[in-house]
């Protein structure tokens, strides 16, 4: 099942956009092997699914990357493998005898995947560091918030997950295409900070014609009234986006809004419509406001927490989040007609699969003794 089926990547343990990008790998389809440091292996595997849900369709193995054994199985592992992701900061791969030279000259095919804030050179590639501070640099951070208040960071939206993990993803599957052609693998150098830029070129654009100002003046960055989140009487909220004359017309009808003759673009006018609009919205509660607005094309939407988000009937019927291993969360996407994706399991405990994965790699059972009793694996 899923579109990359016979595919084999390794995944190098580590936080945040690493496992986002293999979790991606894993539900369409590839064969990910996730290996997690020998010293987070129990003795006993629980016999619960694990809740870390970011890990989820890949098996695991325990291994000591400090052990000659250890690295000396990565790169074992790396030569079945078609890919190869590691989220270390620079230098530290090469250090443990698994960097991309190592493994690439015993698999020349080999797309070798590597996840940082800052990418492998530069004055800040030593430096730790963590999202809210890549997208600083990239100017993402700066333009999210209301106009005269400080930056408001999207949890670790764009830097992790959308210009990280995501970035990441792109980049082996471009690597992986390329090498069934030329039959040479290559090294993937995929950086937060380029990645969350990637992210907002539009913005970019806008600010090189001179339409997009300081934060929170902007179309999009509740500068405009009628683009943006409002209170309801039970304090919860909905999202309005009548962007289009069409659908701003909808919303002032349908909301009761007295426009008075005001112009959707007078800025003049924003300020008092804003105090309108909250006011009408302040007088009904977020179910009343789905009653009266779903179906409608006045570009409307409650705002759901995590809790609802999975219950909301459009997401139900979507199938947009599934239950697996006793945990609600997020299904696969994209959607395919013809090769579906799926989620092939829960997330492992670290080094659940570790004789099944080796043996299935080309492991003898002689050699996945051996590397047990020297402590390379567990």
């Amino acid at each position: 099942m899923g579109p990359l089926k016979g595919i084999r990547v390794v995944e190098i343990a580590g936080i945040g956009p690493g496992p986002f990008a293999a979790m991606m790998l894993a539900d369409l389809g590839a064969d990910v092997v996730r290996v997690d440091r020998a010293d987070r292996v129990r003795d006993e595997i629980p016999d619960t699914p694990h809740f870390d849900v970011l890990n989820r369709g890949r098996r695991s193995v325990g291994v000591d990357l400090k052990n000659p054994g250890g690295a000396q199985t990565v790169l074992d592992l790396a030569k079945g493998a078609d890919g190869l992701i590691e989220g270390f900061r620079p230098g530290v791969a090469e250090r443990l005898g698994i960097g991309p030279e190592e493994c690439l000259s015993r698999n020349p095919k080999l797309v070798y995947g590597r996840m940082t804030g800052w990418g492998q050179d530069g004055p800040y590639a030593s430096m730790a560091g963590h999202d809210i501070n890549y997208i600083s640099l990239s100017g993402v951070l700066g333009a999210i918030g209301r106009a005269g208040q400080a930056p408001v960071p999207p949890v670790n939206l764009a830097g992790d997950f959308g210009g990280g993990g995501m970035l990441l993803a792109l980049g082996m599957l471009a690597g992986m295409l390329e090498a069934r052609t030329s039959g040479q693998g290559q090294v993937v150098d995929a950086s937060m900070v380029e990645g969350s830029a990637l992210l907002i070129t539009m913005l970019y654009g806008m600010h090189a014609m001179g339409a997009w100002g300081p934060r929170g003046t902007n179309l999009l960055d509740t500068g405009a009234w009628y683009y943006d989140v409002y209170e309801c009487a039970d304090g919860e909220y909905i999202s309005l986006g009548s962007l289009e004359p069409q659908f701003f017309a909808e919303m002032v009808d349908m909301m009761g809004i007295d426009a008075g003759g005001i112009d959707q673009n007078d800025r003049a006018g924003g300020p008092e419509m804003r105090t309108r609009l909250a006011a009408a919205v302040k007088a009904k509660t977020r179910a009343e406001w789905c009653e009266i607005l779903e179906g409608s094309d006045v570009c409307f939407a409650p705002v759901l927490s995590l809790a609802e988000a999975p219950e909301h009937p459009h997401n139900k019927a979507r199938g947009t989040f599934v239950e697996v291993g006793g945990a609600v969360q997020p299904g696969p996407a994209p959607r395919f007609s013809r090769t579906p994706a799926q989620i092939a399991r829960p997330a492992p405990h670290p080094g659940q699969h570790t004789a099944e994965v080796l043996a299935d790699w080309g492991f003898s059972a002689d050699a996945v003794a051996a590397l047990r009793s020297s402590g390379a694996v567990k």
